[in-house]
């Protein structure tokens, strides 16, 4: 029972400095009859309780935590090894070029070409407004619902989570189980295809939306393809392989859409695998923390951005300048608050970040036009 809830049966009372109660008996005493003010407080009390009771909201759902010490460990270690990777890469072109070392704010002595900082989502007066799994203030997140409402709202981009399911197939859901957005119960990678769109998305936002299924990335895809002035961030959860990453690549293609969409992740190794199997597609690495050598790591990459959380930002504004000044375009994840939004303008000597990453793109957009 939550901390706040109340009982769903009315808790019998105790006569107050008395040592008999209203109804029953104590050992070594006798119980007096209710009078009857003490039984119409009782009726009464039972009234509100069985009101509350009916019209309490369902507690949420438990979310699993998705960020577990092994799964820290784990991401460092794919960031030292690509670190590594991108240095000894950048040292080999150099000595076969003849070119003179270039010192790197990340890592001094060790030669990194400075790319030029690319144009994914154009680069406008303002920043770009992402909508961050849609428009998921308005409608749960993930679902097709969410998605065309923030196409509506003209947000400029979309972000998306995008996993696998039991027998490989690409579905836009968050969190690795269904608990928390769904009706159902379980891993995603342990559901098939059909048990993953036999269940609901919707009805846990509102009844409105009940009946929104998990989306295929297909289905995303082609509502991208009526609205052609949106693009598209599409984080890949955990860690994919080549192969894995083909049939994604393939499908964004054959939409047409190559030049709108971003390939971003976590996890260097499934940057590396986009990288290697779509080199033609912009990538980003996103950060939950900044490793020190995170520029060697995204020059390895050939990443076009590097997006690290609002909250990191608020911390060590000058992120934003490094990456800058490393030809990277930040896109910063996740800002709902009016106060975020300015101080993410103002940044790096009031150049401002390259995009904001909001649950609230329409909310922004208004923010932009006062």
């Amino acid at each position: 029972m939550a901390l706040l809830d109340r009982p769903d049966t009315p808790v019998r009372p105790f006569a107050v400095g008395s040592t008999s109660v209203s109804h029953g008996t104590t050992h070594g005493t006798t119980s007096r009859p209710p009078s009857t003010h003490s039984a119409t407080a009782v009726r009464a009390t039972a009234r509100r309780t069985t009101s509350r009771a009916l019209t309490r909201r369902p507690a949420p759902r438990k979310r699993v935590p998705r960020w577990t010490p092994l799964v820290w460990l784990a991401l460092l270690a794919d960031h030292r090894r690509h670190a590594r990777l991108a240095a000894r890469s950048a040292v080999a072109t150099a000595a076969s070029a003849g070119l003179s070392p270039y010192e790197s704010p990340g890592r001094p002595g060790v030669v990194m070409e400075q790319p030029e900082r690319p144009g994914t989502l154009g680069r406008m007066t303002r920043p770009a407004v992402v909508a961050h799994r849609g428009n998921s203030s308005v409608a749960p997140q993930n679902t097709l619902a969410a998605i065309e409402a923030a196409c509506r709202a003209g947000a400029d981009a979309v972000e998306i989570d995008l996993q696998r399911t039991a027998d490989g197939a690409a579905v836009i859901i968050h969190d690795d189980v269904v608990d928390a957005t769904t009706d159902g119960h379980g891993a995603v990678a342990r559901l098939s295809l059909v048990q993953l769109r036999a269940l609901d998305a919707g009805r846990w936002f509102g009844p409105a939306y009940a009946g929104q299924r998990v989306p295929l990335l297909a289905e995303v895809l082609e509502i991208l393809v009526r609205y052609p002035s949106t693009h598209l961030l599409l984080e890949l959860k955990g860690v994919w392989a080549p192969a894995e990453i083909r049939g994604v690549t393939t499908a964004i293609d054959d939409a047409g859409l190559g030049e709108r969409v971003l390939v971003q992740s976590f996890w260097p190794d499934t940057v590396a695998a986009a990288r290697d199997v779509a080199p033609h597609l912009e990538r980003g690495l996103l950060l939950a923390y900044e490793p020190p050598d995170v520029l060697d790591v995204c020059a390895g990459l050939g990443v076009a951005a590097c997006n690290p959380s609002a909250e990191m930002v608020r911390r060590d504004p000058g992120i934003v300048t490094r990456l800058h000044r490393a030809g990277l375009r930040v896109m910063v994840w996740t800002e709902n608050d009016p106060s975020g939004w300015s101080h993410l303008c103002e940044v790096d000597d009031g150049a401002g970040v390259d995009a904001i990453i909001t649950d609230r793109p329409d909310r922004l957009l208004g923010w932009f036009c006062r």
